[in-house]
């Protein structure tokens, strides 16, 4: 897609240019710094805090070969991702909320692996494709490295960061760096926020390379300004203008905060009439947005008109400038032009003279890169979920994006369908894998329409979500897989698909299987077996509470009707001399048949 992509992007930051130690800068918002392949944190020689390598989802370690060339410690080790260990897809995913981003990268090779081959791989972000490396790189390049940066969105509450094996060969890279900026930065009010602003000229006229983590001139960014001297037309002569310490304003403000340094110096020609050419490579078939920044810093321009020029961009006229007439005197002054759909390379920016002089600060020069179609977010999460669960290899490449960029491979096993609304998952092939795991109930896409997991070890029941998807195929054969098999995905083979559930010896409930156990169903209690154990606790608690309510009736009875306790006594006593009597009695008769008179005492 970009085949001159890698030649322009380099603009050879290399690791030479480095400055001495400086106060460190600030920046706009969040950010970070991470060293590929660095196993501790630092502060660097201009006081910037790297961290040690981290939010990586594989790879290995590596160092350059000759390390001494290079003088800055986090471009001396690396991060290489191995294709046959780590699939062909690997990533950074790196925490940051939803927003816009500056994302800096630097590639190294240096035969960091004694192959003497540097290696072809693909590098995309948030999905979209935006770099290709391709074997050979220029020599330079290849020993040195090289910086290549541009601005993305971000909304999902990471910034994915992939690269894409071409063959066999490993990605590299050896650092990365990221600068929250402003939402609104690079007119996103008006020509919007859906695609990738990729770097192809950040140019600082006049002056030689600034920027964080090169000199200690800040940039709320991030951004790093490279000479002009390589892209002007080197026939024309040009004379380098300065402030002469004078204070330019207007440069640091919202949304874009330009560096205050870009406007102190510029360029102009020498000879008058002459115009002010810049050649930019492009890959064309793309928009690309150019910034042109200007300042008078010449005290002899004081007045509207004096100095005028019109900008040629492809031999189009596209505007006429005045800075004065604008902005007077010693005052920043930026202009931007979209040019659409670009036939030709390289693009031609040329400052032509009405009145006077041309001159300028600064260029950039943006190829506006369309975000790629997204997997839909609850299929992503769902798939995210499904690696967890089934614990899926490193070998397989799960990383980042199912589905996206649309020009990579998906992810091992699955096939995707482009609609409306984004990329849809539509088959998953995973047989043979020697997979273990339970099946989870996100497996059961609407989209899926040929679902293959046979041969592999998974266990646990069937989710029921299987039966809500549009299967026309289903190969859940030898397996572990046991309980009772959803109605609804049975009838996947009754109305005229496949389905194969042979292999697992504890499925039951369907026509050719075992019938389940009354009470007993995927491990675990059936509904019939919860329904009729709930039904006879409700019996037994029933009658438990009936006899408990008797019996405290019974007691109450007891106490409120029994006699006191006096009469009791006092009956019992009566009943007791009342027999005492009656047997006297009886004596007193059986001795007087004997002939015995009592005697009687008179009263």
């Amino acid at each position: 897609m970009f085949p001159l992509l890698l030649q322009l992007l380099l603009f050879p930051f290399i690791a030479s240019a480095a400055s001495p130690a400086s106060p460190s800068r600030s920046s706009y918002g969040l950010s970070y710094s991470i060293d590929c392949g660095g196993i501790s944190n630092f502060t660097s020689d201009l006081n910037r805090q790297w961290l040690s390598d981290r939010y990586f989802t594989g790879g290995a370690i590596g160092t350059v070969a000759e390390p001494q060339h290079f003088t800055q410690p986090q471009e001396r080790t690396l991060r290489f991702f191995p294709p046959n260990s780590f699939g062909k897809k690997s990533c950074y995913s790196i925490p940051v909320p939803p927003g816009r981003y500056y994302l800096r990268t630097f590639t190294v090779y240096d035969n960091y692996d004694s192959k003497m081959r540097n290696p072809s791989f693909d590098v995309s972000i948030e999905g979209t494709l935006v770099y290709s490396w391709r074997s050979p790189w220029p020599e330079p390049v290849a020993r040195s490295g090289a910086y290549a940066d541009l601005f993305f969105p971000a909304a999902d509450g990471s910034a994915d960061l992939c690269f894409y094996s071409i063959a066999t060969d490993p990605p590299v890279v050896a650092s990365i760096e990221i600068f929250q900026i402003d939402s609104l930065a690079y007119d996103a009010a008006i020509a919007g926020s859906d695609f990738v602003l990729v770097n192809y000229g950040r140019l600082s006229c006049g002056s030689a390379l600034f920027g964080p983590g090169f000199t200690n001139h800040s940039d709320l960014f991030g951004r790093v300004w490279q000479s002009d001297a390589d892209f002007r037309d080197p026939k024309v002569k040009v004379k380098a203008l300065s402030s002469g310490g004078r204070k330019v304003l207007g440069g640091a403000h919202a949304p874009n905060y330009f560096p205050p340094q870009l406007y102190l110096t510029a360029v102009t020609v020498e000879q008058p009439g002459v115009g002010l050419e810049y050649l930019l490579q492009v890959d064309t078939r793309l928009d690309y947005m150019v910034w042109f920044h200007f300042a008078e810093i010449d005290s002899s321009i004081n007045a509207a008109g004096q100095r005028v020029f019109d900008i040629l961009i492809n031999g189009k006229n596209v505007a006429s400038i005045d800075i004065f007439k604008a902005v007077g005197g010693f005052a920043a002054f930026d202009w931007h032009y979209i040019a659409k759909n670009l036939t030709t390379s390289p693009l031609s920016l040329k400052l032509v003279p009405v009145v006077g002089k041309p001159v300028i600060c600064g260029l950039e020069n943006y190829a506006m890169v369309p975000l790629d179609l997204a997997s839909l977010p609850g299929q992503a999460s769902a798939m995210r979920a499904l690696k967890e669960s089934l614990r899926i290899p490193d070998r397989m490449g799960w990383n980042g994006d199912p589905c996206a960029p649309t020009t990579w491979d998906a992810w091992e096993g699955v096939t995707c369908h482009r609609t409306e609304e984004g990329l849809v998952i539509t088959q998953l092939n995973l047989s043979s894998n020697s997979l273990k795991g339970e099946l989870p109930s996100g497996l059961g896409q609407k989209s899926l329409t040929k679902l293959d997991l046979s041969g592999n070890q998974f266990t646990g029941s069937i989710p029921e979500s299987l039966g809500s998807s549009d299967l026309q195929l289903v190969l859940l054969n030898d397996n572990e897989l046991e309980g009772q098999v959803p109605e609804k995905l049975y009838s996947v083979g009754v109305h005229g698909g496949v389905i194969d559930l042979s292999g697992n010896n504890g499925l039951c409930g369907v026509p050719s299987l075992p019938a389940c156990p009354f009470f007993w169903d995927k491990r675990k209690l059936s509904t019939r077996g919860k329904i009729a154990i709930g039904l006879s606790c409700g019996v037994v608690i029933s009658i438990l509470l009936l006899v408990y309510v008797v019996c405290i009736k019974r007691g109450r009875n007891d106490y409120d009707f029994g006699p006191p306790q006096d009469l009791l006594s006092s009956a019992i006593a009566s009943k007791r001399n009342k027999y005492q009597r009656q047997k006297m009695l009886l004596e007193m008769e059986s001795q007087h048949s004997d002939g015995y008179v009592a005697r009687v005492n008179p009263h």
